[in-house]
């Protein structure tokens, strides 16, 4: 199937009303480049040129269509990633793994699944388990996506770490990982919302990597779930 790309040029005065509007007629996110340029994703050819003519009718600005080369998704989401170094722990996809000290290793092998230590709230996470994690600590961790952070806890010395995911897709990838790391005896991963954490309680530490809205709406579970002075 090939995709077809609608770029729009736009400025501050018509941007986010052309934004809104691309947005509903596509129903999917719309990219804002640098100089810009709103580009909106649809399906084909014909649909693009619907779409430019819309655009010209209901905002007097011409767009222009272009074919986006077929990916191999599957595969693609390799690109980029390459052994990082946080502190004492090294993270590394299974295919380039570092050479000489490594320090602690956490091998992450991402796939669909949120959590290759690329994104900054993912690294942000790690510095502070770090940072705050004891040896021995039992640790859950929120939305564990590929499972980077209950993995990343057990290899910095917690004695066991629990990772709630709703995704099965995603569960099934971070289980891959637990296994990858040799850790299967210390991450334990269960389908579940965050919100039955408190069952799964008393924790030393709660690692809850997901949006902040969310976040707001589980504090309460996430308070019932830490021991005191967690």
């Amino acid at each position: 199937m090939t995709w077809w790309a609608v770029e729009v040029p736009t400025d501050e005065s018509n941007r986010g009303p052309i934004g809104t509007w691309l947005v509903a007629r596509t129903g999917a996110a719309v990219e804002e480049r640098a100089d810009g340029t709103l580009v909106a994703c649809v399906e084909s050819e014909d649909a693009a040129q619907a779409l430019l003519r819309s655009l010209d009718s209901a905002h007097a600005v011409r767009g222009r269509g272009r074919a986006v080369e077929p990916v191999d998704w599957a595969t693609q989401w390799r690109d980029g990633l390459a052994p990082r170094r946080f502190g004492r722990l090294t993270l590394a996809p299974s295919w380039a793994l570092p050479a000489g000290d490594a320090g602690v290793l956490v091998v992450i092998d991402p796939e669909s699944a949120f959590g290759s230590g690329e994104h900054g709230s993912t690294r942000t996470a790690l510095r502070l388990l770090e940072r705050l994690l004891h040896p021995g600590d039992r640790v859950l961790d929120l939305g564990t996506g590929s499972g980077i952070l209950a993995i990343a806890a057990v290899r910095l010395g917690a004695g066991h770490a629990t990772g709630l995911e709703v995704d099965g897709d995603a569960l099934a990838i971070a289980r891959r990982n637990v296994h990858r790391n040799e850790v299967v005896d210390r991450v334990h991963l269960v389908e579940a919302e965050a919100a039955v954490a408190p069952l799964l309680g008393p924790a030393d530490l709660v690692l809850s990597n997901i949006l902040r809205s969310v976040n707001e709406t589980l504090l309460p579970a996430i308070r019932a779930a830490l021991r005191p002075g967690g």
